[in-house]
C-alpha cells in the first residue's frame, strides 16, 4: 500500500497536459485546490516549540500592502483568474482579499513608484500645446477672435492649476505652493492615474450592465479590480521597455475585459464580446460629454471675460 501511494504521488508529475488544464481550470473556478489539506498550525507541547514555529518573519508583513498574503493572493488571481475573482468578492468572500479601492491605490502607487525610477529625470516638463498671443488691435477688432483668445488662456491655467508640481515657474502664492506639494503627494501615490479611468469606466459598466441587475456598488468594485488587472500589464510595459511606456494598447484592454465578462458574469464569448464593445462606446460617451461640458463652461467664463 505503501508502494502504491508512493507511486501515486510521483505519478502525479507524469500527468498528460489534458489532466493539468482540467486541475487548473478547477482551480480558477474554485479559487483553491479541493486536494490539498490546510496547513496545519504549529503548536506548543510541553513548553516546546511547534515544527513550524521557526517561521520568524511569519506576520511580520501583514501590515505592508505590498508583500502581506491578501496582497500576493489578489495579484496572483488578478493575473490567473480575474473575472472569477470578481465573482468571489462581489459573492461575499471579502477576507481572502484586499478590498477594491484598496487594491487600487495600493497597485497603482507601486506602479508609479516604478515608472518614477525607471523613466529618466526630466529637469522641467514642458506645456503640451503653446498659446499664441495677438496684438491687441487684432484682438478687439474681432468679437469671436477675442473670444477664441480668452478660451485658450482659461484652458492653459486651469492646465497649469492642476499640474503646478510639475511646473514650479508658475508658482508664484503661498496657496500655490501648498496645492503644488498637495499635488506632489497624489501624483507620487499613482492617484491621478486612476481616479478618472476609474469613474469613467464605474458610469460605463453601469450602463452596459443595466439589463443584467448588476448592482453599482458591484460595478464599482469590479471597475476597481478591473484597472488593477491593467495597473499590472502596464508594470510589465514599463519593466520591458525599461520606462519608455507606461500604457498598454486599447486591443489588449478589450481582450483582457472580454475575459473579465466571460469569468464574471458565466457568458459565452460572443457575448461577453459585444459587452466588453458597448462598455467602450459608453466609455467614450461620458468622456466626450465631460470635454463638451468643460467645453461649455470655458466658452461661458470666456464670454464673461470679453
Amino acid at each position: 500500500m505503501e508502494g502504491t501511494g508512493t507511486s501515486e504521488k510521483k505519478g502525479w508529475k507524469k500527468h498528460s497536459p489534458e489532466v493539468r488544464r482540467r486541475a487548473f481550470a478547477m482551480w480558477q473556478n474554485l479559487g483553491f485546490l479541493p486536494w490539498r489539506k490546510p496547513r496545519k498550525v504549529a503548536v506548543r507541547k510541553n513548553g516546546r516549540p511547534g515544527k513550524d514555529s521557526g517561521d520568524f518573519y511569519k506576520g511580520a508583513f501583514d501590515n505592508i500592502p505590498f508583500l502581506n498574503e491578501d496582497a500576493k493572493r489578489t495579484f496572483v488571481h488578478l493575473l490567473l483568474r480575474p473575472g472569477y475573482m470578481i465573482r468571489d468578492y462581489i459573492g461575499g468572500q471579502h477576507e481572502r482579499y484586499l478590498a477594491p479601492l484598496t487594491a487600487l491605490i495600493v497597485f497603482y502607487a507601486f506602479f508609479a513608484l516604478v515608472a518614477a525610477v525607471l523613466q529618466p529625470v526630466q529637469q522641467r516638463k514642458e506645456m503640451p500645446f503653446h498659446i499664441t498671443k495677438l496684438e491687441d488691435s487684432v484682438v478687439t477688432s474681432n468679437k469671436l477672435v477675442r473670444i477664441s483668445q480668452n478660451m485658450a488662456e482659461i484652458v492653459e491655467k486651469g492646465y497649469l492649476l492642476l499640474h503646478l508640481d510639475e511646473h514650479p515657474e508658475v508658482v508664484d502664492t503661498q496657496h500655490e505652493s501648498a496645492l503644488a506639494a498637495l499635488e506632489n503627494t497624489l501624483r507620487s501615490q499613482g492617484i491621478p492615474l486612476f481616479i478618472g479611468e476609474f469613474l469613467f469606466l464605474w458610469l460605463a459598466m453601469s450602463l452596459a450592465l443595466r439589463r443584467r441587475k448588476v448592482g453599482m456598488s458591484a460595478c464599482a468594485a469590479a471597475s476597481a479590480y478591473v484597472l488593477c488587472q491593467f495597473s499590472f500589464f502596464m508594470l510589465f510595459a514599463v519593466l520591458l521597455t525599461w520606462g519608455r511606456s507606461t500604457s498598454i494598447s486599447l486591443l489588449l484592454m478589450e481582450v483582457l475585459l472580454v475575459i473579465d465578462y466571460h469569468q464574471w458574469l458565466d457568458l459565452s464569448w460572443r457575448k461577453s464580446f459585444w459587452l466588453t464593445v458597448w462598455t467602450a462606446i459608453f466609455y467614450g460617451l461620458l468622456y466626450s460629454l465631460m470635454w463638451l461640458i468643460l467645453g461649455g463652461l470655458a466658452f461661458i467664463l470666456a464670454l464673461f471675460k470679453s
